[in-house]
């Protein structure tokens, strides 16, 4: 997949079909878009090219938005180019640029910069300072410059229109399974194994403490999950708690620990993927070690468990 910017020149496709969003959590509706780009590209022998921002436009149209991102740009261009995309075009999202109309973007970018030969857009997308970059308008424009224009309708399931929205909020009340529906893969984050307290280790159940690569990052409802972790090309199954380990702290700063089952190696500073299978339980106080241990025991079990069935 190429990668441009909103610098960039002479950009290499041809009668390329164009999509334009945020595309946060590229999820079942955006994938329903992607595959529509795909095969408008392929009837005209073209070219399939994405234009998406960085940051969010809400952190900067926003200041005091506290929202948390599904993905990380370096996980959006991941799933693109999984999803089989050609062409992404990361715009510098500033206060400057949102400044800019429906007008101004489309004929800057769609039309001078890309060249496009056809545009696809979600069903309720909108863009440009006016917010008047709707199918009507693209489709207006689209004839004086030479570019075709189709609406992709909303994708839903069990009755229920998704979005990153309820995505996020499905995150954040724990039900990952309905997060995981919606985005028709895993919920994940990636981060860095840190050196914590080392508590878990003296229990007999080491466990790996993440930073995030990304602080923006949507973190599921504390509690304890079953997940599959990545070191590199490695997968493991494991337990993993969020919270703030109220047996023996009580501190503020959340915690993100992950015990692999059958694994005892040293892996601080290396890089992990840890994908939500199944959420466990809440995060609770025990009365006793011991009552903990016997807790995490079972937690182990209900995870082999998992890992058998998958």
């Amino acid at each position: 997949m190429k990668v441009y910017t909103e610098i960039s020149e002479n950009i290499d496709a041809k009668n390329a079909v164009v999509t334009v969003g945020s595309f946060d959590g590229l999820h079942r509706g955006h994938i329903k878009i992607l595959n529509e780009v795909k095969k408008t590209a392929a009837g005209k022998n073209g070219n399939s090219f994405v234009i998406t921002f960085e940051p969010h436009p809400r952190f900067v149209l926003s200041k005091d938005f506290d929202m948390k991102l599904l993905t990380s740009l370096d996980e959006k261009k991941e799933i693109l180019e999984k999803a089989g995309i050609e062409n992404l075009m990361v715009i510098n999202f500033t206060k400057e640029f949102s400044q800019q109309t429906s007008d101004q973007f489309i004929k800057g970018f769609i039309v001078d910069k890309i060249g496009a030969a056809h545009m696809v857009i979600g069903h309720d997308h909108k863009f440009g300072k006016d917010r008047l970059g709707d199918v009507n308008i693209l489709s207006q424009v689209g004839r004086l410059n030479n570019f075709d224009v189709t609406d992709v309708s909303a994708e839903s399931l069990n009755g229920e229109i998704i979005s990153s929205t309820k995505i996020r909020n499905a995150l954040a009340e724990g039900n990952i399974d309905k997060a995981n529906l919606f985005l028709g893969r895993n919920y994940s984050f990636s981060g860095k194994v840190v050196i914590g307290a080392q508590r878990g280790r003296t229990l007999g159940f080491p466990t790996a403490n993440i930073k995030l690569d990304e602080p923006r990052k949507a973190v599921p409802k504390n509690g304890v999950y079953v997940v599959k972790c990545y070191l590199k090309e490695e997968e493991h199954i494991g337990i993993m708690n969020l919270g703030y380990r109220p047996t023996f702290e009580n501190k503020h700063e959340l915690v993100l620990e992950a015990h692999l089952l059958n694994f005892d190696r040293d892996i601080y500073g290396s890089e992990m993927k840890i994908e939500f299978v199944k959420r466990l339980r809440d995060e609770k106080k025990f009365d006793s070690k011991e009552m903990l241990i016997h807790q995490i025991e079972s937690d182990k079990l209900e995870a082999q468990k998992e890992k058998i069935t998958n």
